[in-house]
């Protein structure tokens, strides 16, 4: 028997593939679904079962792609209606692969189809759970999702059902159980996951907030719903997606490869409304950009910003790339249900600064810049870090606009100011201070480093203490 998480860092996802004697399924597989497909020719093995723990919110699976393309059957938990083809079990289902067996448990809570996978190995030992979104390491999932989709639940309902599904069904079993969660540290999915992305299930009970012992089901729900901040807008939609079906991803590599001139890309950007994404390292950004593009930098956590960022899914993309990272980005997007991207730069920037094109760039400050500039007036200093990181270190002169709600917040941003923006080291200020360029914002520098830069000067007063932000 083989059991492999296949981990993807920039969703902080996990996918499973498993295999007995010739046999395998996938649990929770990424978009692009062709890697898997080789995986079991290698192994001689043929796909039999595409696991699926719920309609996931923050990725398109490949279930309705591998399937079609190796003959499996995708399963679901119970009440899940999909808009496709595929096997809705009944709870303590099992099903046979090679000399193994995966038995289905129903685990209402973080949504309703929400269903756990136990795995029984070849001498009839229950040895690892796939606990999809229901039980994560250090955490559980988020309740307030499902309720985005159907409107008669609540996220208390929710929660109540989640704390019913661990008592019920995964906190009597064995606690030498290994436990495989479908999403570890930096998913949306949960507030307090660990880094560690697999556990024993004894670990967990005695570690984990959310499953120690005496936790009444009031507390549970109390602990659980605090802290919850706005999930990102796409989660719906990828939920949709997922639930009712999508286009192949093979026909979105097809749209996306378009290889473009200069001269091409620029009559696409102005004939069809797309936005230009430009995915470079946010330092080779700032020196030079085609103007009114936005950065997001593929060495990042590219597509969760993508989703949080652009409010349209269907949103018409035209990249600007490394040369050979064009095919990589449109994937990485399309993982999460950006499926629209139109084509792509040709030789990249250095093609458009060739071509003679129209250029424009970011103005950065240094630390000891900065701190001379503070010597000698005020300025306006914006963070654009997540509340929680700005409520943990700041600097006192600092407003905080995070740059998950820009799109809500940017009115906030008075033009006729000069602001000096950081997060935590370069990455999300350029991506914030590229939006609102895009969008009329000229008076705004980059500060190089972040809040680690300014750390490490000592040249600032950094503190923890929160005072009310004022309007900007």
């Amino acid at each position: 028997m083989i059991i492999e998480q296949i981990y993807t860092g920039c969703l902080a996802q996990g996918a499973y593939y498993i295999e007995s004697n010739g046999e395998a399924a996938v649990i929770d597989p990424l978009r692009e679904v062709q890697p898997y497909i080789d995986k079991s020719l290698r192994d001689n093995a043929k796909i039999k079962y595409v696991f699926e723990t719920h309609f996931h919110a923050d990725f398109v699976s490949g279930h309705i792609d591998l399937a079609k393309k190796t003959g499996a059957v995708i399963v679901y938990g119970p009440t899940a209606v999909p808009g496709f083809k595929a096997h809705t079990a009944t709870d303590g289902e099992i099903f046979r692969l090679g000399k193994v067996s995966i038995k289905v448990l129903h685990t209402p809570g973080h949504t309703m189809e929400s269903s756990c996978f136990l795995l029984t190995d070849e001498k009839g030992k229950e040895t690892a759970l796939f606990t999809g979104d229901t039980l994560f390491i250090g955490d559980v999932g988020r309740p307030d999702l499902a309720q985005k989709v159907k409107a008669d639940l609540t996220q208390e309902k929710l929660a109540a059902l989640l704390y019913d599904s661990l008592h019920e069904k995964i906190l009597p079993l064995a606690d030498d159980i290994i436990i495989y969660p479908a999403h570890g540290a930096g998913s949306a999915c949960g507030k307090n996951m660990s880094k560690e992305t697999t556990d024993t299930l004894g670990h967990q009970k005695a570690m984990n907030y959310a499953l120690r012992a005496g936790l009444t089901k009031e507390k549970f729900i109390k602990e659980l719903l605090t802290g919850l901040t706005p999930p990102p807008a796409y989660f719906p939609l990828n939920v949709l997606m997922n639930s009712k079906g999508y286009e192949s991803i093979d026909d979105v590599l097809e749209r996306g490869s378009h290889s473009m001139d200069p001269d091409a890309f620029e009559a696409a950007a102005n004939e069809t409304g797309a936005i230009i994404l430009d995915t470079r390292d946010p330092d080779r950004f700032s020196e030079g950009f085609i103007p009114n593009s936005i950065n997001i930098g593929i060495n990042g956590n590219f597509a969760p910003w993508v989703g949080a960022l652009i409010p349209d899914i269907r949103q018409q993309i035209l990249i600007v790339a490394d040369e050979g990272r064009e095919e990589e980005v449109i994937i990485r997007m399309a993982r999460v249900g950006y499926d629209f991207t139109i084509g792509f730069l040709k030789g990249g920037f250095e093609s458009w600064k060739k071509a003679g094109k129209e250029t424009d760039y970011i103005p950065s400050i240094s630390t000891v810049e900065l701190a001379e500039k503070m010597r000698k007036k005020p300025v306006h200093i914006l963070d654009i870090r997540k509340t929680s990181e700005y409520q943990s270190e700041r600097l006192p002169e600092a407003e905080n606009i995070p740059l998950d709600y820009i799109n809500e917040s940017m009115g906030k941003v008075d033009k006729n100011k000069t602001w000096y923006v950081h997060c935590a080291t370069g990455y999300r200020s350029v991506v914030f201070i590229s939006i609102l360029k895009a969008r009329g914002f000229d008076n705004l520098v980059n500060v190089k480093g972040g809040i680690k830069a300014l750390k490490e000067s000592g040249k600032f007063k950094i503190t923890d203490y929160v005072c009310p932000t004022t309007m900007l």
